[in-house]
């Protein structure tokens, strides 16, 4: 073998260096591509877990919230708006059943010594206090509320007195679970509904699905009960006027068309 054969040999054997590594790093991106966008400049996607129930929880969360200011006009001037009182509270009970599935599975799965929700740690003793009885009082203020729908007229007196007190201790609980958790709202409830963020953690389409579905049958449930909420007045209206008022009274023919326990008798 000549020289000149040598260095033509160490020649292709230099050149053929570069082809390696251009087939490597061609390897590198194809394995990127099949992995998901998710290696290609960002952060690796975590799966559900944890963080995905705190982002379904923010995201019905954040729903909630919107609904209960809705509702909180509404009862302002309840005989006038009482069609849409009946309606957004029926409609909030599939939503509510959610997030009370959600943070419910957070207690168990921190109690039950699941490492990843360990790590993550409780929310502050006040809430976890409040937590148990905020739900009780949900259950009995929205069961009493469908109550007054559906149940015989003398079932009504009682249960109007339950939804109202229900409500009023309800509502101070509530507000404090509000004020603990908003900012964990604030941050986390657009996350899933966001192009930039909803790879970040697995499993954003079925949260997506989940709370989609709740306000579709929030909404179908909402339809079918809120006309039975007009049958109150017509047919029996004297067992719900102990409600304001406990002296005798005769209705006049211009009853304005209200809730029997929200009605304002025309007095003669």
């Amino acid at each position: 073998m000549t020289n000149g054969d040598l260095r033509r040999g160490h020649q292709r054997a230099h050149e053929s260096i570069p082809n390696e590594d251009r087939l490597v790093a061609l390897g590198r991106v194809i394995d990127a591509q099949e992995s998901g966008p998710s290696t290609l400049g960002q952060r690796p996607r975590r799966h559900a877990g944890v963080d995905g129930n705190a982002r379904l929880t923010s995201s019905v969360a954040a729903v909630i919230f919107v609904l209960l200011a809705l509702e909180g006009v509404t009862i302002l001037r309840i005989g006038n708006l009482l069609n849409m009182h009946v309606f957004v509270g029926v409609l909030l009970i599939p939503i509510v059943v959610v997030k009370i599935s959600s943070a419910s599975w957070r207690f168990a799965k921190y109690y039950s010594g699941d490492p990843e929700y360990r790590r993550k740690g409780p929310p502050a003793l006040i809430l976890r206090l409040l937590g148990p009885l905020v739900i009780a009082l949900t259950v009995v203020v929205f069961a009493s509320g469908v109550g007054l729908i559906i149940l015989p007229a003398p079932f009504r007196n009682e249960l109007f007195f339950i939804h109202r007190a229900s409500f009023i201790l309800w509502l101070g609980a509530l507000g404090v679970h509000v004020l603990g958790h908003l900012s964990e709202t604030l941050r986390l409830a657009p996350r899933d509904w966001l192009v930039r963020t909803r790879r970040q953690v697995a499993g954003a389409s079925t949260r997506q699905w989940i709370l989609v579905w709740s306000v579709a049958l929030g909404l179908v449930a909402a339809l079918a009960l809120t006309p039975q909420a007009y049958g109150w007045f017509r047919k029996e209206l004297k067992p719900f006027e102990t409600v304001s008022n406990t002296r005798p009274s005769r209705i006049s023919n211009s009853v304005e068309l209200k809730p029997g326990w929200a009605c304002e008798v025309a007095r003669e």
